[in-house]
């Protein structure tokens, strides 16, 4: 399972690119919206985790970008700002799999990214 991570934070989206890879988890990262399609462009992950809220280009606006690159990238999207029913009931357009608050707990996320890579397979996958 290849995983792209992107958030503007460098200390966390960084750290969680090394606990995964610790995990033996492949996992790209930039806190650089703009460097994430160029990452896309030469590598097709599996699943993108993307942070809402960002400089220049949000984590909405990058999904439509690397959906044109990678159709079949499975989304997760992180947020900072208030709950994931409240983000899940007014974005439903965004057609992601999860949503998870920030500070999120990483056995959370390692969880989410199993079962989304479990249904892109049609089965269990270890990472």
């Amino acid at each position: 399972m290849k995983i792209l991570l992107v958030d503007d934070e460098i200390e966390f989206v960084s750290a969680l690119a090394e606990r995964m890879k610790l995990r033996g988890i492949d996992a790209e990262w930039t806190a650089k919206p703009e460097e994430a399609v160029g990452l896309a462009e030469k590598n097709c992950h599996d699943i993108a985790v993307l942070d809402i809220k960002m400089p220049r280009v949000g984590g909405l606006d990058l999904k439509k970008l690397l959906e044109k690159r990678c159709p079949e990238m499975k989304f997760i999207f992180l947020t900072g700002h208030g709950s994931e029913e409240a983000f899940k009931s007014g974005s439903t357009e965004t057609g992601s799999e999860f949503y998870l608050v920030k500070p999120v707990r990483f056995e959370t996320l390692l969880e989410k990214l199993r079962t989304i890579g479990a249904k892109s397979t049609g089965g269990e996958k270890n990472g």
